[in-house]
């Protein structure tokens, strides 16, 4: 570990690393990450000073005091409160319908009632019957939660008029919620949230995190229901032309440490705040690799993070330009990658293949932590 002095103006970043099967042999050095499956020994620590990255270390856990002790108290203070959010275990999502259990990765499946979605574009707009079947399919492969969507927010996507959007998910949400099946409501504008809640969505999933519609963020707060924040830059018809960053990790770490205190200054709890780094929300390719590196990172927000990389731009650029439909292999890549680096929900479009992919990968971590003879 460098012993070059950090300055008291500085901000810093824990991003837990070190992963290891199991905690066995390494009492004291080890420590569970979120409550979760997954056991850490140490962190990264990202020094921000100026606006721009002045050091990165590696701190073991059981030199961790010691690091702190050598910073200022308003760091020293942060650091605390940072480290106890990557350690405390997140709640279960208690739903209307019933509750997800965030102590292991959770599936949220895709639903899209839209014409234009970039990988299922209509294949069931107009038929909420055949939607509501599919859902259950879903449902009885593994997923947890099934999010619906009425307005595509692919690149380059215009905006949907409110009422349209209604239609588009309402009868289908009001059919699954009859069903016992656990439903999040995929949308930016608050008319829309009031019309899936009512008709028994659970969940809300706002691309914009709270940004789009200045209402959505008090109807939630009377509502008392969790909301995904997603971030995002620029709009959908436009964000990728030229996104553009100077640090991709620490900015989108920020600007949802932002967006968590907008909510809970307007009344949404923490605990019932989920953060999404947007994977292709006004991201280049390697805007995306940072983040995807740096998942981790975002466990010091003290929230369950969802991934949502399923079939995206990423996997055709790093695969000679395989379209939508042949990118089962980088979705399952990616999604199991998230469960590495401890994210708690993963939102996919194949449900069977990525239920299976995660159970193969809790097999190996029960086994992991056995206590061995």
């Amino acid at each position: 570990m460098t012993t070059k002095s950090i300055s008291r103006y500085a901000r810093l970043y824990f991003q837990p690393g070190g992963f290891i099967a199991s905690p066995f042999g390494h009492e004291g050095g080890v420590a569970r990450l979120a409550g979760g499956l997954q056991w850490f020994t140490g962190y990264e620590v990202i020094v921000v000073d100026g606006g721009a990255r002045a050091d990165v270390r590696w701190v073991p856990l059981a030199e961790t005091d010691a690091f702190l002790a050598s910073l200022s108290g308003e760091q020293a203070d942060a650091a605390d409160r940072t480290i106890a959010h990557i350690m405390a275990p997140r709640p279960a999502l208690q739903l209307a319908g019933g509750t997800v259990p965030l102590d292991q990765p959770q599936v949220m499946a895709i639903l899209n009632m839209t014409p234009d979605s970039f990988s299922d574009g209509g294949r069931h707009l107009n038929d909420p019957t055949a939607a509501a079947a599919s859902a259950a399919a879903m449902v009885a492969a593994g997923a947890a939660i099934v999010d619906v969507g009425g307005e595509s927010t692919r690149p380059g996507a215009e905006t949907v008029a409110e009422r349209e959007e209604i239609a588009r998910i309402e009868p289908v949400v009001r059919a699954l919620a009859g069903q016992g099946i656990l439903v999040s409501i995929d949308t930016r504008k608050a008319g829309v949230m009031a019309a899936a809640l009512e008709a028994g969505a659970a969940i809300v999933n706002d691309v914009s995190a709270l940004c789009h519609d200045p209402d959505s963020v008090a109807l939630l707060a009377g509502r008392d229901c969790p909301v995904i924040l997603m971030h995002h830059q620029g709009d959908p018809a436009t964000m990728q032309q030229r996104p553009a960053y100077e640090d991709a990790l620490i900015e989108v770490y920020d600007w949802l440490a932002e967006r968590i205190a907008f909510a809970e200054a307007a009344g949404i709890a923490r605990d019932r705040i989920v953060v999404d780094p947007g994977i292709g929300f006004g991201k280049a390719l390697r805007h995306n690799l940072q983040l995807l590196n740096g998942l981790a990172l975002f466990h010091g927000l003290g929230c369950p993070i969802l991934l949502g990389a399923s079939r995206k731009r990423i996997i055709g650029a790093l695969s000679n330009e395989a379209p939508t439909d042949q990118r089962l292999g980088g979705s399952i890549a990616l999604a199991l990658h998230g469960a590495q680096a401890g994210v708690q929900l993963l939102r996919v479009h194949d449900v069977p293949e990525t239920v299976q992919a995660i159970r193969i990968w809790r097999g190996l971590r029960d086994e992991a932590l056995m206590p061995r003879p």
